[in-house]
């Protein structure tokens, strides 16, 4: 506090300062003082409340994380699960809380790695904990804190249901820490906390740590794209960039842009051309810009990058650079099979590295992102093209963001990046600490407008929305807990719900403006002479009938026509109303009304639709398990889980259903360990759109091909069944992996395998992991089943899927 401070500001400091002496001790230990919006998340941690923390990535949120995890362990026996998105996240924090707390407090949960899992402070993927609850571990007793980092991924269309789930379900006495980058609705999401968990802070803040300066390379040039980074918020283009963008990266009858650059010797006369990558990063490295992450949203892109860049000659690194490189390299890679080394470009790799520049991608071995990363925080590596994930979470800050165009692909099509991806890039430009300022770089493209990119730009917070869906495995679990009642009010409750609810609050809102609006049309079209309405409606049915001219079918169906409109002409002019003199002033008030009223009606079916929609898709899915004998109803009528029920409550899962049938059914009780690994990655892999069905001759031979049959057929009865039940359904049963898997379960090499799935490594080992995470599942059934699972988790969690199982 100054010395200009008022008397009541340093009271304030010094009560503060009393009522928490817990964050006083923890921000005395840090390097950094704390920013306000720390301060006050810390401060109503210490108070007792749970916290819901948005704010820039980069801005330093983690740090309220670290001082609940603190406070935990000042006391005797309060434990803390700190949970991510991604096992790449957990991971990382796993490494960083072991160096803080030693290995004895620390563990990681993520499916298929389990280290010191009674530990005080246990990191793991959300859908462990999920687990859990389910489950009613002994784990949770003693449980003070549950950090969830990255909350927004709670919009997740494919996982983010386990948010919601974990959150509803925690028991009350547990305190949240939330932790979310900017979203423009982070109120709504704290008011739903609130609403759920009880007393919430909602602390949002918009301030980067490190300012960003935001610029256009156009040509060989780097232009700021506003007129001043005060001016961001208010869209001011810079001028010069407008003029330039006119004249194809020129500005007219200036000879500096005339000059030959010496980054490219080429020179298209009316087109700008795109800098080549080479130049563009000792462009960067003349400026003082490095490190630099280029986002480039494709995988081969991406390889495709470094493979220019090294082609240029560059090296950004030093001689005793080089040596750290490669004891790093060995120390992450010396348990990988020589005879893998080939395989996964090993050598090219490591040339990349030596001299500075790296690919960071999901194709990539799980041990070369590891080792990307870490000498990309070393400051070792300078330049890295990554794809979008790379935004996502993990520790890799930059001094300057590069994007290299602001579309992707999303599977379908190519579409504009949006206003929250530019957010998460950008976000990681700008190393706290270590830069005055980041810097985001647009690298310019014929058609590019100024006035759009710079919009994209400015626009900092995009919406949070719930995807959150009852599953099978949700409904049995829940209840076998609740029973059904109490299990609809738990679902009513969802943030999906909530966000419903919402919206409802406004339509309805608008339904009384409008019914109000209504009222007063009626009475400018009352007529003295009669119902007016009923007048007005025959007027429209007639002119609807009117428009629609002749119709293309029988005599009939012409003279059913002609008998109509001579019904309403008659019918029309025998009404009180017809011979009234002020009819056309009624019927305009006519027309009003009835495009009102359609548009009300419209909104009064929204609000039906809206009120209670969770919880009805828990009954369609209710009544699905009830036709399949998963739940069955007791001699009260009351809904409780049936024998079968209680298998499909350990699985997780898409197909969580369709694997319960197939053990129900003993569709896989004939297969071997392989042909089990084989099966199972059949019902997690999700194929590449363009991807066509697996001709027979591609799959596994013996029982496989019989348990496919089996399979597919309860699949497509199911799959009839949802449908039926008015539920989307699913996919099918996709086999493009099963071969592959079934070779790797077998003992054979890399090369071969990856061969065969037409997968990057880092791919193929990502599905591993998915089907590892089922045959973990199924490991506990009784029977040829469990066994077999078994012993297929020991097949195939070798060589590169058994080095990154941590």
């Amino acid at each position: 506090m100054s010395d200009t401070a008022s008397p009541a500001e340093r009271y304030r400091a010094a009560a503060v300062r009393n009522a928490t002496p817990r964050l006083q001790e923890f921000r005395a230990r840090q390097r950094f003082d704390l920013d306000a919006f720390q301060l006050e998340a810390c401060e109503r941690i210490e108070n007792g409340s749970s916290v819901l923390v948005a704010a820039p990535t980069g801005a330093g949120k983690t740090i309220v994380a670290e001082f609940a995890i603190a406070l935990a362990m000042h006391g005797d026996r309060g434990k803390v699960f700190y949970t991510t998105p991604m096992k790449a996240l957990s991971n990382q924090k796993f490494q960083e809380l072991t160096a803080e707390y030693g290995s004895e407090h620390v563990g990681l949960l993520t499916g298929d790695t389990n280290v010191n899992g009674n530990a005080r402070i246990v990191v793991m993927t959300t859908e462990v904990l999920r687990n859990m609850l389910y489950a009613d571990s002994d784990a949770l007793t003693d449980l003070a804190f549950v950090i969830m980092d990255e909350v927004h991924y709670l919009a997740d269309r494919f996982r983010g249901a386990v948010w919601e789930e974990v959150i509803i379900h925690l028991p009350q006495a547990v305190r949240m820490v939330s932790l979310s980058a900017t979203v423009s609705n982070a109120e709504e999401f704290g008011d739903w906390l609130q609403a759920v968990r009880g007393d919430t802070a909602v602390i949002v803040s918009e301030e980067r740590p490190v300012p960003l300066t935001q610029h256009v390379l156009m040509r060989n040039k780097l232009i700021d794209l506003f007129a001043a980074p005060s001016l961001a918020d208010t869209h001011q283009v810079n001028p010069e960039l407008v003029r330039m963008a006119q004249f194809g990266g020129r500005a007219p009858n200036s000879r500096q842009y005339k000059d030959v650059s010496r980054y490219n010797q080429r020179r298209a006369p009316h087109r700008a051309e795109k800098l080549d990558r080479g130049h563009f990063v000792q462009m960067l490295d003349d400026h003082h810009l490095l490190p630099a992450i280029f986002f480039v949203f494709s995988r081969v892109g991406c390889d495709q990058a470094v493979k220019q860049v090294l082609r240029s000659g560059i090296r950004l690194t030093e001689a005793h650079e080089r040596d750290e490189i490669r004891q790093i390299v060995d120390e992450h890679c010396r348990t990988l099979l020589d005879e893998d080394l080939a395989v996964l470009g090993y050598w090219e790799w490591l040339d990349g590295l030596e001299r500075g520049v790296a690919a960071h991608h999901a194709g990539l071995l799980p041990a070369f992102k590891e080792v990307v990363e870490e000498l990309f925080r070393r400051k070792l590596v300078k330049v890295v093209f990554a794809t979008e994930t790379l935004a996502l979470g993990i520790n890799m800050p930059a001094r300057t963001v590069v994007l290299e165009k602001l579309e992707k692909f999303n599977g379908e099509a190519r579409v504009p990046i949006t206003p929250g991806e530019y957010t998460q890039i950008t976000g990681r430009a700008g190393r706290r600490g270590i830069d005055v300022e980041g810097h985001a770089v647009i690298q310019w493209t014929e058609g590019l407008h100024p006035q759009s990119v710079a919009s994209l730009a400015s626009r900092r917070t995009y919406p949070l929305n719930s995807s959150f869906r009852p599953t099978y495995n949700m409904a049995v679990n829940l209840i076998d807990q609740f029973g059904r009642q109490r299990t609809r009010q738990i679902l009513e409750s969802s943030f999906a719900q909530f966000q419903a609810d919402r919206a409802v609050v406004g339509i309805a809102r608008k339904v009384r403006e409008q019914e109000s609006s209504l009222a007063g049309y009626e009475k400018s079209m009352a007529c003295h002479l009669g119902n007016f309405v009923e007048y007005a409606g025959i007027r429209r049915e007639l002119t609807d009938l009117e428009r629609k001219g002749e119709p293309n079918g029988s005599r009939a169906s012409k003279d059913r026509r002609q008998r109509k409109l001579a019904e309403l002409r008659k019918r029309m002019r025998a009404h009180a109303c017809h011979v009234c003199p002020h009819r056309e002033d009624h019927a305009r008030w006519a027309e009003r009304w009835f495009k009102l009223k359609k548009q009300t009606d419209q909104l009064r079916q929204q609000i039906q639709t809206r009120t209670g929609a969770v919880a009805r898709v828990f009954d369609r899915v209710v009544d699905v398990l009830l036709e399949y004998e998963y739940l069955a109803r007791d001699e009260h009528g009351a809904v409780v889980v049936a024998a079968p029920g209680r298998t499909l409550k350990r699985i997780y899962g898409e197909r969580d259903l369709l694997v319960a049938e197939c053990l129900r059914t003993g569709a896989w009780n004939d297969l071997d360990a392989a042909s089990l690994a084989a099966m199972a990655a059949a019902i997690v892999y999700e194929p590449r759109r363009e991807e066509q069905n697996t001709p027979e001759r591609f799959l596994p031979r013996g029982p496989f091909r019989s348990a496919l049959e089996r399979t597919q057929d309860l699949w497509s009865r199911l799959d009839d069944s949802e449908r039926e039940h008015r539920l989307p359904g699913s996919n099918p049963i996709s086999t493009g992996l099963s071969l592959a898997m079934h070779q790797w379960a077998k003992g054979a090499n890399l090369d071969t395998v990856l061969i065969e799935a037409e997968l990057a490594a880092g791919d193929f080992v990502r599905w591993c992991k998915q089907t590892i995470d089922l045959l973990d599942q199924l490991r506990v059934v009784d029977g040829p089943v469990g066994r077999h699972s078994r012993e297929a988790l020991d097949s195939i969690r070798r060589g590169i899927v058994a080095y990154s199982s941590l």
